[in-house]
């Protein structure tokens, strides 16, 4: 089916980029300590523990993205990362994603919000199990779940950044 094949190839995009952003996070140049150190520029508090929050569920959220599993809950993690984000790495350098702008990941959480309410299709995990974990209830979870949990984080967990 059609259909099937554009979501393959939906989450065959978006869930390797992720996965292979959360593995950077831990294991590029300067790996997890220059993510913390990065995180404490943006005022995240404390930095070890929201680098190693981001990295993780970067790479969760995008193996189950590329596997077809748990696709709406997949979708509001990647929401909830791209509001932070958003509000943190892009906020005030415009809508151009060549300017630092948040242009990216606005598109990526609507690609993931998209794929909440289209589903994983046949050829992925929640297909294979039963699970009917998509749709418009799903997609609307994912963009306002994932938009609180990444305000709520950024409530409890942005201090500004430090002053040298």
């Amino acid at each position: 089916m059609d259909s099937d094949l554009a979501l393959l190839i939906l989450r065959l995009a978006l869930g390797p980029m992720l996965v292979l952003h959360g593995a950077n996070k831990m294991f590029g140049p300067g790996g997890i300590a220059g993510t913390t150190g990065w995180f404490e520029s943006l005022g995240l508090r404390p930095a070890w523990l929201h680098a190693r929050l981001a990295a993780v569920t970067e790479i969760g959220a995008g193996l189950l993205v590329t596997l077809g599993l748990a696709t709406g809950l997949a979708a509001l993690a990647f929401v909830g990362l791209m509001v932070v984000a958003m509000l943190t790495d892009h906020r005030g350098k415009g809508y151009f994603v060549f300017k630092g702008g948040w242009e990216y990941v606005l598109l990526v959480a609507m690609c993931a919000v998209a794929l909440a309410a289209g589903g994983p299709g046949h050829w992925s995990l929640d297909h294979l199990f039963g699970l009917d974990v998509s749709g418009a209830p799903w997609a609307l979870a994912a963009a306002l779940g994932g938009t609180v949990a990444g305000l709520g984080l950024l409530a409890v967990g942005r201090r500004g950044p430090r002053s040298a």
